[in-house]
Order: C-alpha cells, then sequence, then structure tokens
C-alpha cells in the first residue's frame, strides 16, 4: 500500500551526494530501478534525474519490505551516508559511497515494466513511445532533455544582456496559403471561420520591429502540416529574433558570438550529464574555434558548386570538379549531350576506393538515381596506373588521361561523374559524397563545423507552379546590387538571405526584411499576387509599413535540430519529450483521433471521410 510522504522533505538528490557528505543523514526519494537480495543483505539503486546511489540494508531485523521492492516504484529512504564497504563502482558518479538506511517508505509501488528503464535497450520505438514516461526515465533520453533545457537557458541569458526583449506572439492566427500547410482550427464563435496554427511568428515579428521594440526573440512553438523525417516534426520550437537598425553584417556577429556563447558555456554540462567525452572535447573545440576565429562564410553559389549542397557537411573534404570544359568535345555522348542540353559534368574523386566491387558501385549509381541522376559514370585509376572506366571505349587515350588529371586522380583513386542539369548534378553528387563519407569513416561524429551560407537566390522556379517562389519567404530583400534584374532575368537576383549550417544540417535561416513599400508591391506582383490578394493576405503588415517601418531583418534557429546536434542523437524525437511518429500520431495518448458529434455540431463542422 502506497504511503504518505507527511513529515519527510527531501534533502537531496541521488546523485548530488559525495564523499563530503560522509556521515550526512539523508533524505532521497526516487525510482528503484533495481533491487538484489544477497541472502541476509538488499542492495537497491536508487534513481533520480541526477543519477543512481546504492542503498545498503540488512534484512534482518530491518523493514522487511526491503527485500522485495518493485523495480520503478517510487521510495523514500532516510539514512546515514558511508564510504562504500565492498568495491568501488567506477561507473557511477557516486560509486564510492552508499546509504545505509533506517527508514522506508514506498510512496507508489508499480507494475512489472513493459521493457526495462535502462539505457542500450532495443526495445522497439514505437513500444517505448507508447510508453513514453517510462522511457523517458531512462538516463540517456533524461540527459539529452536536460542538455536541451540548458541551451534554452544559455539563449535566454546571451540575448537579455544583448537587449532583446522576450515577447510572446499570438498561436490562433489568420491561414496563409504559401508555403508548407497549415493547420486548422475552427472557430465555434464564427462558424465556418477557422484560425491557423503559426508555422513561424514571421509576420508578428516584424510588427513587432514596427512598434519599436528594436530587439525581440521567443522560444516559438510552430505548426506545419507536413511530412515526417528524422529532423521533423509537426510541432517543433524555434529560437525566434527580430532586430531593427541592422544590417547583415550585424545579424551575422549577433549569432555568432550567441553560438560561441552556448557552446563556450555548454560544454562543462556535458561532464555533469555523463555525456562521452569525446563529444564534451568537440564542443569545447568548436567553442574555441569560434572564439578566436569566428564563422567561416561561404556564399550559396560556392557551396552548390563545391558540395552540391546548400547546408554542407564541412567535416571531411571530397569537395565536387566541374570537369565540363575538360570534356565538352569529348567522344562519350551522355557527356556532350547533357552539355548540348545547357547541363554540366561534375565528379568526386574517392581516394583510395578504385578497388570498390562493381555491386557497391551500382549501389552508389541507385543513390544518385534518387536525385534525379540517370545513371552514374566512373573511372578506377589502378595501381598500375591503368584505368578501369564504364565509358573508356567511347573516349581517346588523351581524352581519359585529361579527365583523370583535372580531377587530380592518381593510383588507387575511383573518379565518379554525373551528368545533367546543374540541380540534377548537385543534389546527386551532394547525396554520393555523404554516402562515401559515411562509408569510409570520414566523418568525425564529435566534431562540429559551422559556416554561414549568404548570398542565397531571391526566386525558385516552380514547374508545379509554373511561376517563381520566394526561396524564403515573400519580405526577404533582394540584393540591391541585382535589383534591376528583376524583369529581365528574375532568377539571377540574390537575396539578403543568410543560413547557419552545422554538420550538414540547416540550424537555423534569417534575412534582412523589405521596407521598402516599392520593393515590397514589386516582389509581391513577381511572386503573382494581385494588389487584391497581396492586401486580403498581408494587408495588416503592408497597412503597418505605411506607418514608418525600420530597417529590419531576423534569425530562427530549430531548438529541436540544435539539441539534435549538439547531444549526439540521431533524430529530434530523442530531445522531444513527447514526439510524434511519422503519421504525425501520439501513441502514447493515441492523437488524432475522432471528437464526440456534439462537439462538430458546435462548431457547424460535418465529417466526410474520403471513400476507400
Amino acid at each position: 500500500m502506497a504511503e504518505s510522504m507527511k513529515g519527510l522533505k527531501r534533502t537531496a538528490r541521488c546523485a548530488e551526494l559525495t564523499e563530503g557528505d560522509i556521515g550526512k543523514r539523508v533524505t532521497l526519494m526516487g525510482w528503484v530501478a533495481k533491487c538484489r537480495n544477497k541472502g541476509g543483505i538488499v542492495f537497491v539503486d536508487l534513481r533520480d534525474r541526477t543519477g543512481i546511489i546504492q542503498i545498503v540494508t540488512e534484512s534482518e531485523g530491518a523493514d522487511p519490505r526491503w527485500g522485495s521492492l518493485k523495480t520503478e516504484s517510487t521510495i523514500a529512504v532516510t539514512g546515514i551516508v558511508e564510504k562504500r564497504g565492498g568495491a568501488f563502482n567506477p561507473n557511477l558518479r557516486t560509486g564510492t559511497i552508499e546509504v545505509i538506511p533506517d527508514s522506508l517508505r514506498v510512496l507508489s509501488e508499480a507494475l512489472t515494466p513493459p521493457f526495462p528503464v535502462q539505457d542500450g535497450i532495443d526495445t522497439r520505438e514505437d513500444l517505448r513511445l507508447k510508453y513514453r514516461y517510462l522511457d523517458l526515465r531512462r538516463p540517456e533520453l533524461q540527459h539529452r532533455i536536460m542538455l536541451r533545457s540548458k541551451i534554452v537557458e544559455l539563449v535566454r541569458s546571451f540575448l537579455s544582456g544583448e537587449g532583446f526583449l522576450d515577447i510572446e506572439t499570438p498561436d490562433l492566427i489568420g491561414s496563409t496559403p504559401e508555403g508548407a500547410r497549415d493547420y486548422l482550427v475552427p472557430s465555434r464563435v464564427h462558424p465556418g471561420a477557422f484560425y491557423a496554427l503559426p508555422q513561424s511568428p514571421q509576420l508578428f515579428k516584424q510588427l513587432l520591429m514596427c512598434s519599436g521594440f528594436d530587439r525581440y526573440y521567443q522560444i516559438a512553438r510552430c505548426f506545419r502540416d507536413e511530412d515526417l523525417r528524422a529532423d521533423r516534426q509537426p510541432e517543433f520550437t524555434q529560437i525566434d529574433m527580430e532586430l531593427s537598425f541592422v544590417d547583415q553584417e550585424d545579424v551575422l556577429d549577433v549569432n555568432t558570438r550567441l553560438l560561441g556563447y552556448v557552446l563556450k558555456n555548454l560544454a562543462p554540462a556535458y561532464e555533469a550529464l555523463e555525456f562521452p567525452k569525446e563529444l564534451a572535447a568537440g564542443v569545447a573545440a568548436a567553442a574555441k574555434e569560434i572564439e578566436e576565429n569566428g564563422i567561416s562564410r561561404m556564399t550559396w553559389q560556392d557551396a552548390m558548386d563545391r558540395y552540391g549542397s546548400d547546408k554542407p557537411d564541412l567535416r571531411f573534404g571530397m569537395e565536387i570538379t566541374d570537369v565540363t570544359e575538360t570534356v565538352r568535345n569529348c567522344g562519350f555522348g551522355v557527356f556532350t549531350g547533357a552539355i548540348a542540353d545547357g547541363g554540366m559534368v561534375r565528379g568526386l574523386n574517392a581516394k583510395g576506393m578504385a578497388d570498390l566491387p562493381r555491386k557497391k558501385i551500382d549501389k552508389l549509381t541507385e543513390v544518385a538515381k534518387t536525385y534525379g541522376a540517370k545513371g552514374l559514370a566512373y573511372i578506377a585509376v589502378k595501381e598500375d596506373g591503368s584505368f578501369k572506366s564504364s565509358f573508356s571505349k567511347f573516349m581517346t587515350e588523351d581524352e581519359m588521361a585529361a579527365l583523370v588529371a583535372a580531377m587530380d586522380g592518381e593510383k588507387g583513386d575511383l573518379l565518379l561523374f554525373a551528368a545533367d542539369s546543374f540541380k540534377v548534378v548537385c543534389a546527386s553528387l551532394g547525396a554520393l559524397r555523404l554516402a562515401i563519407g559515411k562509408e569510409k569513416g570520414l566523418i568525425d561524429p564529435n566534431a562540429f563545423r559551422f559556416v554561414w551560407i549568404t548570398d542565397f537566390p531571391l526566386l525558385e522556379w516552380s514547374d508545379e507552379e509554373n511561376r517563381f517562389m520566394a526561396m524564403h519567404h515573400p519580405f526577404t530583400m533582394p540584393n540591391e546590387e541585382d535589383w534591376d534584374r528583376i524583369d529581365s532575368d528574375p532568377g539571377s537576383v540574390r537575396a539578403e538571405a543568410y543560413d547557419i549550417v552545422l554538420n550538414g544540417c540547416e540550424l537555423g535561416g534569417g534575412s534582412i526584411r523589405i521596407h521598402r513599400n516599392n520593393i515590397q508591391e514589386k516582389m509581391l506582383e513577381v511572386l503573382g499576387f494581385t494588389p487584391e490578394r497581396a492586401n486580403e493576405q498581408f494587408g495588416f503588415l503592408l497597412t503597418a509599413f505605411k506607418y514608418g517601418v525600420p530597417p529590419h531583418a531576423g534569425l530562427a534557429y530549430g531548438l529541436d535540430r540544435m539539441a539534435m546536434l549538439l547531444s549526439g542523437s540521431e533524430s529530434i524525437r530523442d530531445v522531444i519529450a513527447f514526439p510524434k511518429v511519422k503519421d504525425a500520431s501520439d501513441l502514447m495518448i493515441d492523437a488524432p483521433s475522432a471528437v464526440d458529434p456534439k462537439q462538430l455540431e458546435e462548431l457547424s463542422i460535418e465529417v466526410r471521410l474520403p471513400e476507400k
């Protein structure tokens, strides 16, 4: 039977105790991680969020319940801290001490858990998510959530010191059809009308700049109804900010210092939270690099040319080489045909992989095809200097030698080529580069490489919509040097936009905002908005801009993604307390679910399910 804790007060958490506490009388409360009755002596591992401490009691003359405690039951223990009588446990921070109890209260008895509540288990994720409250008791998950909390604490501390104000923006807003699908919320008071949950606080934070608040930030909840993957959830959290009277240099400066501050002050937490020493060392090294040298920069064009991606992973080399001119007049029709169609030929040099079996080359070809490539050409440079190639019969010896030289090919190298449009070549070779990096173990999992990507295109063409779309959003300032081409060649106009990339992941992004009416009106025109539609969708913002809008800019980080990367996790589900699965459902609370017909009636909603 569960007992009350009336009259008891916890005096310490389990792993807060040290040898300096020997001789002290303490009261601890937590969960029974393990109970071992060794014939006269009972050993109980008591666990809370700080860790585990061993409780040791003799069963003779002691409370008989000690020997029959069920795992995951919650108990309160009062006793004396002593030096361990047996062998020390180097795997525990409290491995040199133990508590000899003189009282026990069973606060709540637990059923047998559906899986072991411990690290290193191979239990299916769907079962762990169904019992997420048990899964979250496991130390590795608790430590990741606690690291995330520390990140937020440091971000708030830094931004507050830089004069930013923490201001909330609404969660019930109007729908904006541009971009991802909105989550809609029906209004009972306004039958047939809907709110939308915000995909970001974008418009409101710009309005705060119009309101004169100068510097704003928010740990903002955002919602997007889109397909999920490892680093995406339907509801997520942004570290959102906006600044007035600044240019791009100001934004990059304050955010470079923010990242340096977070990493430097986060590094000590890794030991306390029992993360691997290598991971802690990697964070500390990244903090030192930012402090001494800042964060390197790369234009969007340079990133695409060299790495095939606007979020390059800089933890290893293997850059893409453009060999279009080298093969422009060669005898291989695949190369020359792609060039004639306005495309290009580029390649990767996989050093030391010339002996890669054909089956694995075929697998790499399938990777390239996933990203639109029609195939993959290759040259293996043998140790005797000869070539093994999929297309050598179509080229002369001189043409082959020139191509290998252009790729800096040496004995033992495997040269891989894609010939297609810029978009397809970049996507396929960028994916191949990452696949080879993982295959060859070239990527240090404990390294952290940041880079600012700048000078994005302002617009991107959508074949589906048959029009230009904003690469970021309609309020991004174009590069003034390119603005005179907005009518003649809109695709060549660059944006005053920037992303911060970490280890091949977009950690955050932002832009200088348009604050001039003539540019904003033209931008909306280029995107296909009529004045009436622009006013209908963004009228409140456009009106606000008529009353004195300051030049302003902003940036938003994905907090979930930041916590994932800095904790060494592979999925943001590991750093979100109650995540959803790939179909956007919550297995623990069985959401989404049908609702009472009366609720639908109150909302003037009739549900029609699609025919099966």
